[in-house]
């Protein structure tokens, strides 16, 4: 007689139980993907790309995904192997015998994972090197201030189309925070105009929360980060790609908005208590309205430029002389 009071296995309802839970895990991942569709997959979770950039982004993200399956399935199968053709059996108690100091064994799993890093590590560097190259001359430039608890934007533009004004070579005094081999970049006569938000503001057409910054669609853009007071992160989110917005030091990187709409952009960086306001949305649009909406900024009369960050020595502002 079994101690269960039963002559069945004691087995039996704990693999019962198990194959429930299996069964149950099944329908509970595939019911909550119901909207997910087969077209959405291959992206893994990421957005769909919206600057001619981010596809080099989404590429090394699936490659990683690929890699790290391969090295998952490898082990769990290693696992799976050993938990079946050597478990204890009913029978036989001894210990089974221990190998150590196997060279070939050692070298196996000290190459291999060498070999992983190395892999993904020379491709990160290639990407990432290409990704914050910049072009001589971008076609705009705009300047992004993080400060709490909402954003600033510069548009860097020769809004009045006179390129006298102001004199070639002159960078306004709120800009002089800029690094020199930024600054030698920007148009001629650009005066500019701004855009300033608060945590309170609204995106008119979406209702999202936060400033909009307004692009146009396939012409390159030269976003320079400045900040104001902490740490802060410019992340719009269907670029694929965020950067940090560092007090005293200035990031640069460029894209080309590829799709016309309004996306979501956010602080991605913990810069206080406020943090979570710090959203914003990215406007795409066509040229032509994009110079439309800096003729509006300029009627609104906000020409000019607000300051582009905490004030630095020269030394330091120029600093960093070497090439991105």
């Amino acid at each position: 007689m079994s101690p269960y009071g039963s002559d069945r296995s004691p087995r039996r309802p704990m693999r019962r139980k198990l194959l429930q839970a299996l069964t149950a895990g099944v329908v509970l991942a595939t019911a909550t993907g119901c909207s997910y569709t087969w077209k959405n997959f291959p992206r893994l979770g990421m957005p769909t790309p919206v600057t001619e950039e981010a596809p080099r982004i989404l590429s090394l993200w699936q490659g990683s995904w690929a890699a790290a399956l391969v090295t998952g399935i490898l082990v769990w199968g290693l696992i799976l192997w050993s938990v079946i053709f050597h478990r204890r059996s009913r029978t036989k108690v001894e210990v089974p015998p221990q190998t150590r100091y196997n060279m070939p064994i050692e070298a196996l799993y000290t190459v291999v994972p060498l070999i992983i890093v190395s892999v993904l590590f020379y491709f990160t560097a290639r990407d990432e090197s290409k990704l914050l190259s910049l072009t001589p001359k971008p076609a705009h430039t705009i300047n992004v201030i993080g400060f709490q608890w909402s954003w600033g934007f510069n548009y860097v533009e020769n809004v009045d189309g006179d390129a006298a004004t102001p004199k070639a070579g002159e960078v306004p005094k709120e800009l002089s925070r800029i690094p020199d081999r930024f600054t030698k970049d920007f148009p001629a006569g650009a005066e500019g105009v701004y855009d300033k938000g608060i945590p309170g503001d609204r995106n008119p057409q979406t209702d999202n929360p936060g400033p909009t910054l307004w692009l146009p669609k396939g012409e390159k853009v030269r976003f320079i980060l400045s900040s104001n007071d902490v740490i802060h992160s410019f992340w719009v989110v269907p670029f694929l790609f965020k950067q940090d917005v560092i007090p005293g030091h200035t990031n640069v990187f460029e894209v080309t908005p590829t799709e016309e709409g309004t996306f979501m952009g956010k602080c991605a960086e913990l810069c206080g208590v406020d943090h979570s306001r710090m959203l914003f949305n990215v406007k795409v649009v066509s040229p032509e309205a994009y110079r439309a909406h800096l003729k509006e900024l300029a009627e609104k009369g906000q020409t000019g430029f607000l300051p582009a960050g905490i004030k630095q020595t020269d030394p330091a502002r120029n600093a960093e002389t070497n090439k991105l």
